[in-house]
């Protein structure tokens, strides 16, 4: 079947139900409501570098060392080292050209596939994302492992907003295997659903839940967009920024994947919030790319 007929096929699947079913809710668990000043932080400096990412030229994101861009038929992002935090901050972009919008909506899934990664089982994600990731999984691990085995005591922070979210989680992964001793972090902000059961509970194995923040803005559509309907689930730990202005005590940690107290129960979102997290506009702010 020509693959073009599959995505057409994917989205009367998709879209029909979604405009009249909203996902099942599963579990039942209990949020807690604020979160530390110091946790509160780090979400906002690294939602800082997922909106700097989307600048096209950025020669010192938040004012750090910029190793080097990559960009591969529309997938963009770049390595940041932070001598200060001994950091190595590695940020996709997300959806802004036409081509990211063709990314977006191959949503079939498909076996998790990407270089080092293996043992996962019946781990399945979106076509599009990965193949997305994909384009520049050599470029991201190279520089990596370049910048780590110059800096061997540095940890290694991945993040992204949106689309560049869910190729942070793959990434991450990646980057896990390759340095499995290396204390890393996975960032995201508006990052859509982006694997099946198998997947969400492979990154939370592997990642650790205590070392990802997956943040979202209110009822931001696209987070719930991907509905469990067609095989998807989130992974934990979300952080919902459930009411503006954003705050730690308007942050909820919320418990396990999909949590029906926090962004879940939003469902089916408004798209207006989506470029906005926390005090930032997604592409607003150059001088986010000098200081």
């Amino acid at each position: 079947m020509p693959f073009g007929t599959v995505i057409r096929i994917c989205a009367v699947l998709a879209f029909g139900p979604f405009a009249a079913i909203a996902s099942p809710l599963l579990e039942t668990r209990q949020s807690i409501s604020g979160i530390s000043q110091s946790t509160y932080d780090d979400l906002v400096r690294y939602t800082k570098y997922s909106s700097a990412v989307y600048h096209g030229w950025c020669p010192k994101p938040l004012g750090n060392t910029l190793v080097r861009a990559f960009d591969t038929n529309g997938s963009q992002g770049f390595v940041v080292r932070d001598d200060r935090r001994k950091e190595i901050v590695v940020v996709f972009r997300g959806t802004l050209e036409p081509i990211d919008l063709i990314t977006d909506i191959q949503f079939c899934l498909t076996p998790l596939l990407t270089r080092g990664v293996d043992g996962v089982g019946d781990s399945q994600v979106h076509s599009g994302f990965l193949r997305a990731y994909n384009l520049v999984a050599d470029d991201v691990l190279d520089i990596v492992g370049e910048q780590r085995s110059g800096h061997s005591d540095y940890s290694i922070v991945v993040s992204g907003h949106s689309l560049g979210g869910a190729m942070a989680s793959i990434s991450a992964l990646a980057i896990r295997a390759a340095h499995p001793s290396v204390p890393l972090k996975l960032y995201t902000y508006g990052q859509p659903r982006t694997g099946n059961p198998a997947f969400a509970a492979f990154v939370e194995q592997k990642i650790g839940v205590d070392n990802i923040f997956r943040a979202v803005h209110t009822n931001d559509i696209v987070p719930t967009i991907l509905v469990e309907l067609l095989g998807y689930r989130h992974f934990g730990t979300e952080y919902w920024n459930f009411q503006d202005p954003a705050s730690p005590a308007n942050t909820r940690k919320c418990t396990g994947a999909e949590d029906p107290t926090c962004s879940r129960k939003t469902f089916p979102g408004n798209l207006l919030v989506h470029p906005f997290y926390f005090g930032e506009g997604m592409t607003l702010n150059p001088l986010l790319c000098w200081m």
